[in-house]
């Protein structure tokens, strides 16, 4: 079972059609993949209610090595403040870390079993 579902009906959707075609050794880590896939996208989707302005920006910019750093003066802060690293730095800056957040959405047996698939060394976070 997908225990953190995705805001958008239509992923959902996707989501169980992909498990109820998939070989039965296969289905539980897809379930983990998804339920960690979508408490993902909702904690960075929550970056647009700390309404991301340009300082924060310019800011996060002055972090990057090149050429990472050069390519998102490029892309601007409209076309770029939906780009993953950039919004984790907005809500890292409003407390409100990845690790966390996903400690309190996801249910604490799927992260154990999640984290036990990992392969040593290869910890996302």
């Amino acid at each position: 079972m997908i225990s953190v579902t995705h805001p958008l009906e239509s992923c959902n959707q996707e989501q169980e059609l992909f498990l109820s075609q998939c070989p039965m050794p296969q289905r539980r880590m897809h379930e983990l993949m998804f339920t960690m896939g979508n408490a993902t996208y909702r904690y960075h989707k929550l970056a647009t209610d700390h309404n991301p302005a340009e300082n924060h920006w310019r800011e996060w910019i002055t972090g990057l090595e090149e050429p990472v750093k050069s390519g998102m003066i490029k892309i601007g802060f409209e076309k770029g403040k939906n780009i993953l690293g950039f919004t984790r730095y907005v809500l890292e800056s409003n407390d409100i870390g990845l690790q966390e957040y996903l400690e309190k959405t996801v249910p604490p047996a799927d992260m154990e079993e999640y984290n036990d698939t990992l392969v040593p060394g290869t910890h996302p976070l």
